[in-house]
Formats: C-alpha cells, sequence, structure tokens
C-alpha cells in the first residue's frame, strides 16, 4: 500500500515538473520581442534607401524582412504548439484572433512546421547569398566552397524534412 503512494508521489511530481519548461517559453516571448526589434532597425535602415536603391538590393532587402519574419513565425509555433503540447493548455477560450491550428497540432505536426520553416528560411538566404554574386557592396563575399556547402546544408534541410515526412505518413498508415 505504502508502495502505491510512494509510485504516485513520484508521478504527480515527474508530471508537475513540466512546468520546468514554463521559464524556457517566456525566454522564447524574449527572443520574439529581440526579433522584432531587429526586423524594426533593419525597416529603419533599408526604408529611407526605398527611393534611391537599386531593384537588386530592393530584393534583398525584402528577403532579409521576410528572412526575419520567418523566424518570428518560427518562434511563435514554437512558443504555442510547444507549451500546449508539453506544459498546458492555453485558457484563452474562443478568442477571435486566436490562430486556427491552435490546440491542434500535435508533436509530429510541430515537427513538420519546424523543418518547413527551417527550410523556408535556409531557402531563402542562400537565394541571398546567390543574388550577392559578383556584388561589390554584398553583405558579405561568399566563395564558391561556401556556396557549395550553404547548397548542401540547404538541400540536407529539404531532405530531412522529405525523410520526416515519409516517416510519418507510413507510421499513421501502419496505424490503420
Amino acid at each position: 500500500m505504502a508502495e502505491k503512494g510512494l509510485e504516485g508521489a513520484l508521478e504527480r511530481g515527474l508530471f508537475a515538473s513540466r512546468w520546468l519548461m514554463a521559464p524556457m517559453y517566456i525566454g522564447l516571448a524574449v527572443a520574439l520581442a529581440m526579433l522584432t526589434v531587429v526586423f524594426l532597425r533593419e525597416l529603419a535602415y533599408y526604408a529611407p534607401q526605398a527611393l534611391t536603391m537599386s531593384a537588386e538590393k530592393a530584393i534583398l532587402a525584402i528577403l532579409t524582412l521576410i528572412d526575419l519574419t520567418l523566424a518570428a513565425n518560427l518562434l511563435v509555433i514554437v512558443l504555442f504548439s510547444g507549451y500546449e503540447n508539453f506544459v498546458s493548455k492555453l485558457d484563452i477560450g474562443a478568442h477571435p484572433d486566436r490562430p486556427e491550428w491552435m490546440g491542434r497540432v500535435d508533436f509530429s505536426g510541430l515537427k513538420m512546421k519546424l523543418i518547413a520553416s527551417i527550410v523556408a528560411i535556409s531557402g531563402i538566404h542562400l537565394l541571398k547569398r546567390f543574388m550577392e554574386i559578383g556584388q561589390a557592396d554584398a553583405e558579405s563575399a561568399f566563395n564558391e566552397r561556401e556556396l557549395f556547402w550553404l547548397a548542401a546544408i540547404h538541400l540536407v534541410f529539404v531532405v530531412s524534412g522529405v525523410l520526416m515526412a515519409t516517416m510519418d505518413w507510413l507510421s499513421a498508415k501502419a496505424k490503420k
């Protein structure tokens, strides 16, 4: 009988330990605020140049802002889904701004959203670097070897995403 009490206390303690993740999600909210500051700084830097910048520089500026936005989207997905999957359900009721996917993204869905975001961010970064080839005022000069590795790493992300999707599909098929 005492064994059941000890086991129950241990299990309640283990279940309560999920709250140790809460500070990490607060940290991600702070990181989202930091990313917002960086986005606004980039916007403030590029906006005054809009009338004088070349089309290529405008595209690179826009890609930078898209890159930051996708990273922020990734943070929001991890923040909401992770908190709801691993800590506690968000009790915000039927708020009109509640994202449609909230509360329905399981670990598998979260994993797929993460890899899709990472592939998109990597693709945009790679596109920016390719567009900078031959430009004297490029953010940073990349040689052929570095560009090869950027492309190879992007390809690894893409293949990883395809493999994860295939594993999820096979797992769902096996359950049926």
